[in-house]
C-alpha cells in the first residue's frame, strides 16, 4: 500500500485578490488533498519569519530572495520521508517560482523513487514553470500539476474541492 504525503508552504495575511485572510490559499488546498488521499501533512514554516504581512512588500522580499538564491532556515523535517511514495507539493506562485523556503525543504531530503504531484495557488499565473523547477530540484517523477485560483480557495470551497477531486481522479487517486 502506498503512502502519501502533502508538503506545503502557505501564507495568511494580505493576499492579492482576496484581501486579509486568516488561512493561506495553499493551506486550504493542501488540507483538501490530504483528506481525499488519506495523506500525512507537513507545513514548511520559516525558522525566523520576518516576511511582511502586506502583499506588495511581501512580493518585493520574495523577489529579492529569488534573485539571491536564498535558502531560509525552516522548522522541523519529515523524519520518515523515505516511507512515502507520492508527495503532493503545494506552493503559492511567487514570481513564477516557489518560495525559497520550499527549496530549503526540497534540498534537505532524498527524492529517490518518489512521485511528485505539484499544486499551486495563484491569481492568474497558473503553474508557470513551477513543475520544471521542482523536477530540477528533486529529480523525482513528476505527475501533472494542479493550479487553483486563490480567490476560489478562499471564497468558493465547493469549486475548489471539485477541482481537487477531478485532478486527483486524473492522477489515479
Amino acid at each position: 500500500m502506498s503512502k502519501n504525503l502533502v508538503v506545503y508552504f502557505s501564507r495568511p495575511y494580505e493576499q492579492y485578490g482576496v484581501g486579509n485572510i486568516s488561512e493561506g490559499n495553499t493551506a486550504i488546498i493542501a488540507k483538501m488533498i490530504a483528506e481525499k488521499v488519506d495523506a500525512d501533512i507537513f507545513e514548511v514554516k520559516l525558522q525566523n519569519d520576518t516576511y511582511p504581512t502586506t502583499y506588495t512588500p511581501l512580493t518585493e522580499v520574495a523577489l529579492k530572495e529569488k534573485k539571491a538564491g536564498v535558502r531560509p532556515e525552516i522548522i522541523g523535517s519529515v523524519a520518515n520521508f523515505t516511507d512515502y511514495d507520492t508527495v503532493f507539493l503545494g506552493t503559492p506562485n511567487w514570481w513564477a517560482d516557489l518560495p525559497m523556503a520550499l527549496y530549503t525543504f526540497m534540498e534537505s531530503v532524498d527524492w529517490s523513487g518518489k512521485k511528485v504531484a505539484p499544486f499551486v495557488t495563484h491569481e492568474g499565473s497558473g503553474l508557470s514553470s513551477i513543475p520544471s523547477k521542482i523536477k530540477t530540484a528533486t529529480n523525482a517523477e513528476m505527475l501533472d500539476g494542479l493550479a487553483v485560483y486563490g480567490h476560489v480557495a478562499q471564497n468558493d470551497r465547493e469549486q475548489a474541492k471539485e477541482e481537487v477531486t477531478n485532478w486527483l481522479k486524473k492522477l489515479g487517486f
